[in-house]
């Protein structure tokens, strides 16, 4: 039986031990490496305590406002927050009125939006309200042109006039995937630690 150095040595020169040589090898930990990060993605995700709501009470989605200089980036994370707060479970769920956003060339910003909106939510006796900011939507610059998203979320009792949740994350994909779907796996992740009581 070969001693560990000469094993090594043998190894290092290129020889079969047990039929794989070490460029084999090295092949096999780099195919594994990459499956495993094409798999995951980079993700980064920071939130609050985990609350336990009313998924038949009220909600609303508000704006998300855009901090990016990707038009409409908000509306698109609302449409997704959304989709996916419903199929969490939340079946009394809806939007503020499409023509506040009509009105937003008027209003002159998503924040003169949000405040509209958030009245509208109040004087409907909605309980719970889903905001947030969008701060990364895009394709980054460069040969993949990966996509990466960064999207913060608050949950407001809007009884209580409380935050009562909160969430934010960064998430980049490959240069294959749209941003879109980057976003929707951001959102989930970021949804997925609020617990639902029916």
């Amino acid at each position: 039986m070969p001693q560990p150095q000469e094993l090594i040595l043998n190894i290092n020169a290129g020889s079969s031990c047990r039929g794989i040589t070490m460029k084999d090898y090295m092949k096999q930990i780099f195919l594994m490496i990459l499956l495993c990060g094409s798999v995951v993605g980079c993700v980064v995700i920071d939130h609050s305590m985990e609350p336990t709501l009313e998924a038949q009470a009220s909600w609303v989605v508000l704006p998300i406002l855009n901090h990016t200089a990707t038009p409409q980036a908000g509306r698109r994370a609302e449409a997704i927050t959304q989709a996916l707060l419903h199929s969490a479970g939340v079946e009394n769920l809806q939007r503020y009125p499409a023509v506040f956003q009509d009105d937003l060339l008027l209003l002159g910003s998503d924040t003169q939006l949000f405040e509209t909106a958030l009245k509208w939510a109040k004087e409907k006796k909605v309980r719970y309200a889903m905001t947030g900011t969008v701060d990364e939507w895009r394709y980054k610059v460069g040969i993949d042109g990966e996509p990466a998203v960064g999207v913060s979320l608050r949950l407001l009792d809007l009884d209580t006039d409380q935050v009562v949740w909160s969430a934010v994350g960064g998430q980049s994909g490959w240069s294959r995937e749209a941003v879109s779907a980057v976003a929707q796996k951001l959102i989930k992740r970021l949804l997925d630690q609020v617990s639902l009581s029916t």
